[in-house]
């Protein structure tokens, strides 16, 4: 086995040609712990377990747990990339010349409301789910820490969208929060895309939804908040046909002043303005 300076720079060096996430966080560690990386040759990206290049003409791969199969790994590898899993943490396993030498866990910062932000949603009646590339074990590890009662793991970026059908066929209407490249088509096609503001700029254009501030109890603010002007809407339909459906016929037919049918037409359209401009005071409440 590899010691931990040399292991991550082999894994950084790989993943630089790499756009994946995981990927980056590795180089970035790398970078700050000032290790310098090892130019790679013939780098090459292997669907759905992970990447592989030669480094000073030695074949390195970084990837799942689905690499195993292709290495056939002992038992204590497996078994300790099991129990970093069962923590939430994603294990790659960096293998040189076909031999394993090491495992390197990445693990995702939880966003400080995700937990109030989930336990919110599931008050308001809604269900949540997550779909992630990452293996069952991770996926279930990160929804028990968050509060989601559903996961779709190991899901291929290609596939997110017939999840989403799925998901629309099962339950009906299905309201999709992301912030990546790969998130985008999933986005336009849910009832209701709904993009991180801090992620990126196709996600953001394929969504109806742009949450600025990048934090998930924008989610929680904007449904609140759909609410608060439908039922706004229903209260300016309702008064709007009281005013009219009982002024303007009895001034039609006489029974009162044409002035005061008119005042009334006005008055319904004041009283609609005024109703509407307390939604700045309901947002402001939720926003606190």
């Amino acid at each position: 086995m590899e010691d931990e300076a040399a292991l991550l720079q082999l894994a950084a060096s790989v993943e630089a040609g790499s756009e994946h996430p995981l990927g980056q966080a590795i180089v970035k560690g790398a970078k700050e712990r000032g290790i310098a990386l090892i130019a790679q040759q013939d780098f090459e990206a292997i669907t759905a377990k992970g990447v592989k290049a030669f480094l000073d003409g030695k074949e390195v791969m970084v990837g799942s747990t689905k690499l195993m199969a292709d290495v056939g790994l002992d038992t204590a590898v497996e078994t300790e990339m099991t129990r970093l899993e069962d923590e939430a943490k994603t294990a790659m396993l960096v293998i040189v010349e076909g031999q394993p030498s090491g495992i390197i866990a990445v693990a995702d910062t939880l966003k400080d409301d995700s937990v109030q932000a989930i336990k919110a949603l599931e008050a308001l009646g809604i269900r949540t789910a997550m779909i992630t590339g990452d293996n069952k074990r991770t996926g279930h590890a990160i929804a028990r820490q968050v509060g989601i009662s559903r996961v779709l793991a190991e899901v291929m970026p290609e596939d997110k969208v017939a999840e989403v059908r799925r998901l629309q066929e099962e339950v009906g209407i299905v309201a999709m929060v992301g912030d990546g490249i790969n998130d985008a088509p999933a986005l336009k096609h849910a009832n209701i895309g709904i993009a991180i503001g801090t992620g990126t700029d196709i996600a953001i254009e394929s969504s109806d939804i742009t949450l600025v501030r990048g934090d998930l109890s924008s989610v929680v603010t904007a449904i609140k908040l759909s609410h608060a002007t439908f039922n706004k809407i229903k209260q300016n339909y309702f008064w709007a046909w009281f005013y009219n459906g009982v002024a303007i016929p009895l001034a039609a037919v006489g029974l009162l002043h044409a002035m005061v049918g008119v005042g009334a037409m006005a008055f319904s359209s004041v009283n609609v303005v005024w109703n509407s401009l307390r939604l700045r005071k309901a947002k402001i409440q939720m926003s606190e």
